[in-house]
């Protein structure tokens, strides 16, 4: 596997190194001790699928709120989408920093969402399908997100928006200064506000 680093601190792009024959190829798609020497600690302890059937339809942009620790390795099955990662930590160095990469199917390309990034993408065929590996057991109570569309963020879908959650297309402009204390309070334990 080649783990890149992306644009926001802790994101990385991974590819396969497919080892190929007259029968085709194998290929390792996640490995403990190559994301530990890369320096991503991700240890998966949930796994879902996620199936679109529209091209052009947005899922996102979602996240966990603290004390959650989820981080993802996102790759699509079937079909190509327009990935794309925010960087919600309010310390970080690239805070609101926002990074895309097509993943495709035949291609086998995954990304690494770290702890505390949201996540969003549009499909950009019909019946894609997405496998996630979570380093944490989604949360209800925990669940965040930002709109798709925030200028805050300035994201650039390359398909018109087809089809979208009326929760997706109804978070409220992102505010910097309550989404950082939120975040903050909620890495100390306190009630959210």
């Amino acid at each position: 596997m080649i783990l890149r680093p992306t644009a926001i601190a802790g994101a990385h792009s991974v590819e396969i190194e497919p080892m190929a024959d007259e029968r085709g190829f194998f290929a390792r798609a996640w490995c403990r001790r190559e994301f530990a020497d890369a320096g991503v600690d991700f240890e998966v302890v949930q796994c879902s699928l996620s199936g679109t059937r529209l091209a052009g339809t947005v899922r996102g942009m979602h996240f966990q709120w603290p004390p959650s620790r989820e981080a993802k390795l996102i790759r699509c099955q079937r079909g190509r989408v327009h990935d794309v990662l925010v960087d919600l930590r309010p310390d970080s160095a690239t805070y609101l920093a926002t990074f895309a990469a097509v993943l495709d199917a035949g291609r086998h390309n995954a990304l690494y969402c770290p702890t505390g990034v949201a996540h969003g993408f549009q499909a950009l065929d019909d019946d894609v399908e997405l496998y996630y590996m979570m380093s944490d057991v989604y949360r209800p109570d925990l669940y965040g997100g930002v709109r798709f569309d925030d200028a805050a963020f300035g994201i650039r879908w390359p398909l018109p928006v087809r089809a979208i959650h009326e929760r997706d297309r109804g978070y409220p402009d992102f505010d910097r200064g309550a989404h950082a204390e939120r975040f903050r309070a909620s890495l100390a334990g306190r009630p959210k506000a």
